[in-house]
């Protein structure tokens, strides 16, 4: 059984009651003693004279074991928790925040949250690695550096098809551009660029991974070495038509600031569209309209310049003509040209030319196109049936095969050894 003279303290008030002591003592004066608590006078003083009342328990606080008259009811924790598992399960403390001031009018701090949320095991503390990156300083200027990259992931959590995210953000103000597309490739590249530049403008450079949609794996051919330049891939020959520089990152932490907004979007992203119950493609496309401004709003940071770098599209250029993908294909002699195992009969050339090749254009909306030095050549569909391989005979197969020859031992050669003795025997007697 616990003593009733046994006092409990904490390490700073028995640092505190020590240095009390001496100053009551005598031993030290009571500005000395300020000075070595960090403490005013006055409430040195206000001390001194309850210990010297009350004794050692003076120095205790005197609202220990008292409920805080700012406290939150109970009922009010009671109510925020069943919300949280009714509607916002999976929610981090902060986003759910947010979520509880918005729509239900309940302000938390995230703090509290997360202290209820893991009393109640319904969050768990996320500890990040300390693994040693060198730090890459952001572009100063906006418009300087775009990351493009591609995030596959379950957005619809199983309500819907999986997709992909097309995400652009600023270097120097991480202020991001995002459309979902049904896969990772040209076209979904080539399309989201074009409604990137059409709404900013064009930037200086792309920065992006590997990925074959913006490196060709493709060896270099005569021209590419006599050129001294590496294969291009229909992404990187149009940004090169369009005056935007291009960076390969070697590495996912290079390009450290589009993997954490995927991050970051797989949470928040995510459960926005859980609450308004969005399972397609079309629908999540717009409701990128409204989430994207509150993003930018929160999580945009100011650059270092306040100059905006971003190029205005030229009047001259065809983005349709640029923003395709292009692949050059001889004509055959009957001025037909395949492609994609389908043939195309050009019907009219431009009088003075006889090309000996096209380039065919597939456009972002799916059309094609043939161009000739600047002319767009007319042609139609037409179906040519290819010669069937003749088929191979059952008795050439037959002849096709490898003689067997049986070996020495087999009984074979012994039957026939004995027949030719018993014939040879049979001939002597004949003729003698």
């Amino acid at each position: 059984m616990q003593r009733k003279d046994i006092i409990k303290m904490s390490k700073k008030e028995l640092k505190r009651l020590k240095v009390i002591q001496e100053a009551l003592d005598k031993y030290i004066t009571q500005r000395l003693a300020s000075s070595i608590l960090n403490l005013s006078e006055r409430h040195i003083r206000r001390m001194v004279r309850r210990v010297r009342q009350e004794g050692d328990k003076g120095i205790i606080h005197r609202s220990r074991g008292r409920p805080s008259k700012r406290r939150i009811l109970k009922s009010m924790k009671n109510r925020v928790i069943s919300l949280y598992k009714k509607q916002y399960k999976g929610f981090g403390p902060t986003f759910a925040t947010e979520k509880l001031l918005e729509r239900d009018k309940i302000k938390v701090s995230r703090e509290t949250l997360r202290t209820w949320l893991m009393e109640e095991n319904l969050w768990e503390r996320h500890r990040k690695s300390s693994n040693h990156r060198q730090n890459r300083p952001r572009k100063e200027c906006y418009g300087d550096m775009v990351i493009l990259d591609g995030s596959h992931h379950d957005w619809f959590e199983g309500r819907g098809p999986k997709l992909v995210l097309m995400a652009y953000i600023d270097d120097a103000t991480s202020k991001i551009f995002t459309r979902f597309y049904d896969y990772e490739g040209t076209i979904p590249a080539m399309d989201s660029f074009k409604r990137y530049i059409k709404r900013y403008g064009l930037p200086q450079r792309i920065y992006t991974d590997r990925h074959t949609t913006y490196k060709s794996p493709k060896e270099p051919t005569i021209e590419d070495e006599l050129a001294n330049r590496e294969p291009q891939s229909q992404f990187e020959r149009a940004l090169e038509e369009l005056g935007v520089d291009f960076i390969h990152a070697n590495s996912p932490e290079a390009k450290g600031r589009v993997e954490r907004v995927f991050g970051t979007l797989q949470d928040r992203l995510i459960k926005e569209m859980r609450l308004r119950k969005i399972s397609t493609k079309a629908e999540a496309n717009n409701y990128l309209r409204y989430y994207l401004p509150g993003h930018n709003k929160r999580f945009t940071v100011k650059p270092f310049n306040a100059s905006n770098v971003h190029r205005r599209i030229p009047d001259n250029i065809d983005l349709d003509a640029i923003l395709c993908i292009r692949e050059k294909r001889t004509i055959r002699k009957d001025w037909t040209i395949r492609d994609n195992n389908k043939f195309y009969q050009i019907m009219k050339v431009p009088s003075g030319l006889s090309p000996k090749y096209v380039w065919v254009e597939r456009l972002i909306n799916g059309k094609m196109l043939l161009m000739y030095k600047g002319f767009y050549l007319s042609f139609k569909e037409i179906e040519v049936r290819l010669p069937k391989k003749k088929a191979v005979s059952k008795r050439k197969r037959v002849a096709l095969k490898k003689k067997y020859i049986p070996p020495k031992d087999h009984p074979w050669r012994k039957l026939n050894r004995l027949v030719i003795a018993e014939n040879n025997r049979y001939s002597q007697r004949t003729n003698g």
